[in-house]
């Protein structure tokens, strides 16, 4: 599913985990990867905070 179709399916508010944030905007966007990667990149957001992740990428 792409990107922005998540987004308008999180907005619904149809997942209960994201419902209580929406209206949600993004922020960004990868490149594909593997699964192994996806999930140190998930983990290492989430060690880091997203807000810290976001201001060190627009480096």
């Amino acid at each position: 599913m792409s990107a922005h179709k998540r987004l308008h399916f999180h907005n619904l508010g149809l997942n209960t985990s994201t419902r209580n944030g929406a209206p949600w905007e993004q922020a960004w966007v990868s490149e594909p990867m593997l699964k192994t990667e996806a999930l140190r990149l998930e983990q290492k957001i989430k060690k880091r905070g997203a807000g810290r992740f976001l201001t060190d990428t627009a480096r």
